[in-house]
């Protein structure tokens, strides 16, 4: 009686343990998965802050001069000379 139930028990334990290890493998690769797609967003993320440093620190660079620095203010603040009249036109 003992060798006809040790059989089916060999099978069930085996089946679980198959189950078990696919369950945690699969779960696995949808969190390296996951992982892939979240780190490729941040790279691309990444790149966008590094041009947007580029294009600050060439009108950084832009700005050390005093005509481009009167003629930026000039256009993107509308600023003018007491003695000015400034006209704006969209």
């Amino acid at each position: 009686m003992a060798s006809k139930l040790t059989k089916p028990l060999w099978v069930v334990l085996t089946c679980i343990v198959v189950g078990f290890t696919s369950f945690v493998v699969l779960r696995n690769l949808a969190h390296i998965w996951k992982s892939s797609r979240r780190l490729a967003a941040l790279e691309r993320e990444g790149e966008g802050y590094r041009k947007e440093i580029e294009a600050d620190s060439t009108l950084i660079e832009q700005l050390r001069y005093d005509d481009y620095l009167e003629e930026y203010a000039r256009e993107r603040f509308h600023m003018q000379r007491r003695d000015e009249k400034v006209f704006i036109l969209k």
